[in-house]
């Protein structure tokens, strides 16, 4: 019987109030996030962890003191593990990029299990340099240091696949009926936002953001529906992606149209939904006149969304190659001007 393993990569989140600062430093000490020689990264991260500490504090305090995005991750991996039993002893480990458990301890998991065949799945279906890239980095050094050597295959993202799509079409249907009942309403897809220079070095997130919405609403058959991208969790100075969500919702309250927001890059519940989407922006439409505010729920554990999963795991399992990377489509998604697409050189 074969010995499966699957590696789900995620962002994190802090378990305690006492972990919010060492997480946030963690995230800005990247060099993904921060591009700066290490001792200057190193001050940087510092310093921001200190500076946003408290703030962050007071957002976890109000969703229970940690994030909830390990236990909606863990949920995923036992889904997925349940829709993969059919092809052996399969083992799914979780490797939280920022907060545990982080690439050292899912290594020490998948190294104990002795799999014949791994697949790297970043919960992140549209790639960037900065979340899957930085992921991928980080359980190469870990797999190396425990001595890993079975055939690893990563998926480096799959934002038209057919159950996520579903997934999400599934989920926006009924919110679209409860917002019609105060107008013609506009669906927001909500990503979070990357600062400007990373898309113009060639990173492909945003053109991937846009095409998993285009198809979205094909999925949906709405003739003539409204729609739009926007971009959330601006951090810093820097100029970052455009619209941002409230520069959409503040146009919802112009037009007096009812909106329904998707978090259309994040597949968990955690703070930037349960209290920027939930609380922040939904009282800001309140503020600026929207009629009503909608907003769609994470995929969680949604059917056709694991199903997804499943079936990119099962294409990188019986992918000729034992070794490589992918889309899940068989080959590059990305335009050319996209030069950090990491099948590039494909």
């Amino acid at each position: 019987m074969s010995r499966i393993a699957v590696v789900l990569f995620n962002l994190g989140g802090p378990d305690s109030l006492d972990a919010v600062e060492p997480f946030l430093r963690n995230l800005f000490r990247d060099p993904a996030i921060i591009r700066a020689p290490a001792l200057v990264r190193h001050l940087i991260g510092h310093r921001i962890a200190r500076r946003r500490g408290p703030e962050a504090r007071d957002i976890y305090r109000t969703i229970g003191g940690r994030s909830p995005l390990l236990g909606g991750t863990e949920a995923q991996a036992a889904a997925l593990g349940r829709a993969l039993e059919d092809l052996g002893e399969v083992e799914v480990a979780i490797a939280m990029r920022y907060w545990h458990p982080m690439s050292e301890a899912a290594a020490r998991k998948i190294a104990a299990f002795r799999p014949d065949r791994i697949v790297l799945l970043p919960l992140y279906p549209q790639f960037s340099t900065t979340t899957t890239a930085s992921s991928l980095a980080a359980w190469r050094s870990a797999a190396g240091a425990v001595g890993i050597a079975a055939p690893t295959h990563a998926v480096c993202c799959y934002p038209r696949a057919e159950g996520l799509v579903a997934a999400h079409a599934a989920l926006i249907e009924p919110l679209l009926a409860a917002a019609a009942e105060a107008g013609e309403p506009r669906l927001l897809f909500s990503a979070h936002g990357l600062p400007k220079r990373v898309v113009a070095r060639g990173d492909p997130y945003q053109w991937q953001v846009e095409e998993t919405a285009r198809r979205i609403v094909a999925g949906l058959g709405r003739e003539a529906l409204d729609w739009a991208v926007c971009y959330q969790s601006k951090v810093g100075p820097l100029a970052w992606l455009e619209p941002s969500i409230a520069e959409e919702i503040e146009r919802a309250g112009r037009d007096r149209v009812p909106v329904v927001v998707v978090p259309v890059a994040f597949v968990s519940e955690h703070s930037e939904t349960l209290v920027e989407l939930d609380v922040t922006y939904r009282d800001h439409a309140r503020a600026v006149g929207v009629p009503a505010y909608h907003r769609v729920p994470a995929l969680g554990t949604h059917p056709s969304f694991i199903s997804a999963l499943a079936d990119l795991s099962r294409g990188a399992f019986t992918a000729s190659s034992v070794s490589g990377l992918d889309s899940g489509e068989g080959g590059r998604l990305c335009p050319g001007v996209h030069r950090c697409c990491p099948l590039a050189a494909q």
